[in-house]
């Protein structure tokens, strides 16, 4: 979660680029010019990045922008499967505790350097050091005690234990391969603009506008089952950055934006029912959108408490009306697109009744003249730190149909809406008993990271990612197993298992899916999602 402060770059071209872009976009959109656009623009409603190397801290909207710039050792099939992208091969050992992967010779960044060995041991190094500040990346690599350059075309990874997931952590663009010349410039020159080498090359960032990406020419190196652009294909990307979702649409609709996401349920309604508009549904993996109840302070470390809460919580309606269909309720930890995923609607059933019975019960059976419930002359009261950063204008409403109905039964929930650097402040301080936080990792093991008590202290980006604080040695042994163990059967035991334990013991609510609903220009070709952790691949995209 990236927490680098940045500074505009190449003012003067940046400037330019601001008073010509728009125009640019205007005479190369659909039903404007003849012709392939030289332009392809997409405008994101995610928060704007304070760093646009995903090491650094390494949250979603950074993952969007570098999965344009920076490639991968290894990707996913539409099934789930590993497949090759920079690496074209790797063996590991019978014990588990080395790999070698073998690299694309063809594998250029940018700068005009290899893809190589040393490459690929100064990528993990810079994730592991703790002054790079990363997150979702450090955890990703934790177990690597060692990267061997083999060869300058192998890269040998001894690791302190097996781990199970390791090709799905090496899938994910906050463990995507950079050019080391790029790294040692140091933190504040990669933020600006990484080197890798995907098919764009950061050129110019106009801070709470745009992103301009150029074309890399010697472009060859795409991941398994996509393609390299066409001649004809934009030269240029320019990344919008346009937080009001009426305003993103409308830009769509005018044409002088290519591709949005994060559109409201109603944007998706409308743009299925115009012909000049397409819509692509692409889930993340990993977690699902889930409320975590905060077991370590009162009221949730009471189990009754947490019980009530749930039962209280009446989510099904918001999701019927809200959404209109976009989506559907889910009842467990991770998201449906993963095939570990255990389903478990009757942890989660709406029953005032029974809430009501379970405060009497937790000692709560008093109320205030508000109806809140009172103890020990104390107002069951739950904080709940919501950023527009991290939850759209549908789900926040969704929340407060979540708080009016926990109020039904004495629960006084108290949503405050924070920037994003407040938001984290709020965690960081335990400020919280209720929180949303999206988390997206490719298999299971994201339940080591979001549960495991190990993740309960902060990442040296100061980020931690067990909002739960649930620390239990029964649950981290499941989770252990879910990292480690190399039968595929005994691995998807644990990680039934150690669902079914957080279904029983009540520590979150879960909502839906991770949401990935993008609406693009219906005559673009090749427009298509990554299937590591669903962000928009761009280097193949062309207009008819």
């Amino acid at each position: 979660m990236s927490e680098t402060n940045t500074k505009k770059f190449k003012i003067a071209g940046a400037i330019l680029a601001a008073l010509v872009l728009p125009l640019a976009a205007c005479t190369a959109a659909p039903g404007q010019a003849d012709g392939p656009r030289d332009t392809l623009v997409y405008a994101t409603g995610d928060a704007e990045p304070d760093c646009l190397d995903p090491h650094v801290g390494g949250n979603y909207p950074q993952a969007l922008l570098a999965t344009q710039v920076l490639e991968s050792l290894v990707s996913l099939d539409k099934d789930g499967n590993i497949v090759p992208w920079l690496a074209t091969a790797w063996t590991t050992s019978e014990d588990g505790l080395s790999w070698d992967f073998t690299l694309d010779p063809k594998a250029k960044f940018s700068d005009g350097t290899a893809v190589d060995a040393a490459a690929i041991k100064a990528n993990i190094e810079h994730l592991q050091n703790p002054g790079t500040g990363s997150s979702t990346g450090y955890l990703a690599v934790q177990q690597i005690a060692e990267v061997e350059v083999v060869s300058p075309d192998v890269a040998r990874f001894h690791l302190t234990r097996p781990d199970a997931a390791l090709l799905e952590s090496l899938a994910q663009p906050w463990v995507a391969i950079q050019s080391p010349a790029g790294i040692d410039r140091g933190t504040e020159a990669n933020c600006l603009a990484p080197i890798g080498s995907g098919p764009f090359v950061v050129s110019d960032w106009t801070k709470q506008d745009r992103i301009v990406l150029d074309r890399n020419p010697d472009y060859a190196t795409p991941p398994t089952g996509f393609e390299v652009a066409s001649a004809d294909a934009p030269k240029q990307l320019i990344w919008r950055f346009i937080p009001d979702a009426t305003a993103r649409f409308a830009a769509l609709q005018s044409g002088e934006v290519d591709i949005i996401d994060n559109p409201l349920p109603e944007q998706i309604t409308t743009a299925e029912s115009d012909a000049q508009l397409a819509h692509l549904d692409a889930p993340r993996p990993g977690a699902s959108n889930r409320l975590e109840l905060n077991t370590a302070q009162a009221p949730f470390d009471d189990k009754l408490v947490r019980e009530a809460f749930i039962a209280a919580a009446d989510v099904n309606p918001g999701i019927e009306t809200l959404f209109e269909g976009t989506t559907e309720r889910s009842y467990s930890a991770l998201s449906s697109v993963e095939p570990l995923g255990l389903q478990s609607p009757d942890a989660y059933k709406t029953d005032p009744e029974h809430a009501n019975e379970l405060l009497d019960e937790a000692g709560w059976g008093e109320k205030n003249a508000d109806g809140i419930r009172v103890k020990d002359g104390k107002p069951l009261t739950v904080r709940f730190p919501v950023t527009g950063a991290q939850s759209t204008q549908t789900e926040q409403a969704l929340f407060e149909q979540i708080q009016a109905s926990a109020r039904e039964v004495g629960f006084d929930v108290q949503i405050t809406l924070l920037d994003l650097g407040a938001w984290y402040g709020a965690l960081g301080a335990h400020e919280y008993e209720l929180v949303s936080a999206p988390y997206t990792k490719i298999g299971p093991d994201v339940l080591r990271f979001l549960y495991h008590s190990d993740a309960t202290v902060p990442a040296p980006s100061g980020y931690f990612a067990n909002h739960s604080m649930i620390a239990n040695p029964e649950l981290d042994k499941l989770l252990d197993a879910i990292g480690s163990e190399q039968d595929p059967e005994a691995r998807a035991a644990a990680a039934k298992a150690a669902q079914q334990f957080i279904a029983d013991e009540q520590i979150i609510l879960p909502i839906y899916d991770q949401q990935n609903h993008f609406l693009y220009r219906a005559d673009l070709q090749n427009f298509a999602a990554l299937p590591t952790v669903s962000t928009p691949w761009l280097g193949q995209v062309a207009s008819a």
